[in-house]
């Protein structure tokens, strides 16, 4: 019976993908949807798209392993990244009138810079995405009580994204990150009410929780290593996340600057609130099936991730079972769509249409789902040759952005005198020193990604402030607005 309703949940959110795609009439509509979208669809593309496997999964058994102290990057950086973004960028984005955010970097500084960071930014996807189908897959292998390989669950998992998107692109997914967004939330809530009340009650589980300690957020000594591997993680998440085109696009997919603005706040501080729900089952589980803490001495630290998945299997009623499994398929589709669509969007629109100017709107919607299956490809191959839990490859992702497109992307909104040359040195310099530092020297007391920003930041200051080696290629902020207005204006 449960394997019948995730058959017939899959059917039903693919349905709904593919009426969507018949929104479609061009590469706009496509990449964002028109820019149409009403608030409370705006919300739901932000809070589905990022309410993703690891937070159900991943960031939930971490807590319960670790407590909060073991999760700075998620839910707490992932919150305050939308947060940022939408004071900070949102109206900006939204003015300037750009299809994804490889076009920033290109007004700004011209077609070197956007190539770089948008290679950038395509290559932190790859974790990302690989998280979602790994989870995907492991629901899919869990449910068919193994008798699907994990990798060939992982491959029909991929199988199932690609087809809804690949056809309907942003439309498809803000229709069915609405639909998702509410069996996520009546699903999780449900079914911690009933875990909770096996384990003896709210107050009971949260009293438990604080006792071991698990509210506590900060090293309990002066342990300098412990204070900045935090930090390592919550910057990652904080910063590192908001140069990414899935930010940009929920952003520009508004129907207008004031929707993407309290969309984003809205849908960032929902994320926050939805994600302890998770981490409050998780711990519950503990408390009820304390036998659940053996998959933390596992070898593979993706074994902790099954915490969820074997409890409601082996502990719930059916009732329970359909509504945990719904929310994570949820959870793992909109997260997986979103993050199959956005380095789709950049790498075409950034690093291959530069080669190819003249295109017309009806090749470029072609190119853009050529690109898909092909990044929806190499993601897969990802997924099934990592062995990292999918809260670590999410991190992972984010340092590329964060040492690679973080500081041009403020510089060149806030600091009228960051230059091309500046923006070139601190790209090159800041993922430079993230990769040595990480392969070379991984047990510094500074984290290699947080060596990387540093180095961003230097190398945007020395290079934007010296004798101009590298001529300036783009325009200042005022005048890419102007433009921007002016192009308005004229249709």
């Amino acid at each position: 019976m449960l394997l019948t309703f995730v058959i017939a949940y899959l059917a039903v959110t693919i349905g709904i993908g593919l009426l969507a795609a018949r929104r479609v009439h061009g590469a706009k509509d496509y990449l964002v949807a028109g820019r149409s979208l009403p608030l409370y669809m705006n919300v739901a593309t932000v809070f589905a798209t990022w309410f993703g496997a690891e937070t159900v999964l991943s960031v939930s058994a971490t807590f319960a392993k670790d407590g909060l102290n073991g999760i700075p990057g998620d839910p707490f950086g992932a919150t305050v990244c939308l947060v940022l973004a939408a004071l900070l960028f949102a109206k900006l984005f939204y003015r300037l009138n750009l299809l994804t955010i490889g076009d920033f970097y290109k007004v700004r500084y011209g077609k070197s810079v956007e190539v770089l960071t948008s290679v950038a930014i395509v290559l932190s996807y790859l974790g990302w995405t690989s998280a979602q189908l790994t989870a995907l897959g492991l629901v899919i292998h869990v449910l068919s009580s193994g008798a699907i390989d994990l990798n060939h669950a992982i491959m029909m998992g991929a199988a199932v994204v690609l087809v809804y998107t690949v056809f309907g692109g942003m439309w498809s997914v803000a229709f069915t990150d609405l639909f998702q967004t509410v069996v996520i939330v009546v699903g999780l809530i449900l079914v911690a009410t009933l875990v909770g009340g096996n384990a003896g009650g709210f107050e009971k589980v949260v009293a438990q929780a604080a006792a071991d300690g698990k509210f506590d957020m900060f090293p309990a000594d002066m342990d300098a290593a412990a204070w900045w591997a935090m930090a390592g993680a919550f910057f990652a998440f904080a910063f590192g996340s908001i140069p990414q085109q899935d930010v940009f696009q929920r952003m520009t997919s508004a129907k207008d600057e004031k929707t993407a603005v309290r969309g984003t706040i809205i849908g960032g501080l929902m994320y926050f609130v939805i994600a302890f729900i998770p981490l409050y089952i998780a711990y519950a589980a503990l408390i009820a099936h304390p036998e659940l803490k053996a998959l933390f001495e596992s070898e593979d630290a993706r074994t902790i991730q099954r915490i969820l998945p074997d409890l409601v299997l082996g502990k719930m009623p059916m009732w329970a079972q359909i509504l945990f499994f719904g929310a994570l398929l949820s959870a793992i589709l909109s997260t997986a769509s979103g993050a199959l669509l956005a380095p789709t969007a950049t790498f075409t629109e950034n690093v291959l249409k530069p080669f190819v100017p003249h295109m017309s709107d009806r090749q470029f919607l072609l190119l853009l789902r050529v690109i898909l299956v092909t990044f929806t490809s190499f993601a897969l191959l990802f997924a099934l040759n990592s062995t990292s839990t999918m809260y670590e490859m999410v991190q992972n992702a984010y340092n590329v952005t964060l040492t690679g497109a973080f500081v041009p992307l403020v510089a060149g909104a806030f600091w009228r005198r960051a230059n091309t040359q500046g923006a070139l040195f601190s790209v090159v310099s800041g993922v430079g020193t993230w990769l040595v530092f990480n392969f070379l020297a991984p047990e510094t007391l500074v984290p290699a990604n947080l060596l990387g920003l540093m180095a961003s930041i230097l190398g945007m200051l020395l290079g934007s402030l010296a004798p101009s080696v590298i001529a300036n290629q783009g325009q200042s902020m005022a005048s890419a607005l102007g433009h921007a207005e002016q192009d308005s204006s004229n249709r």
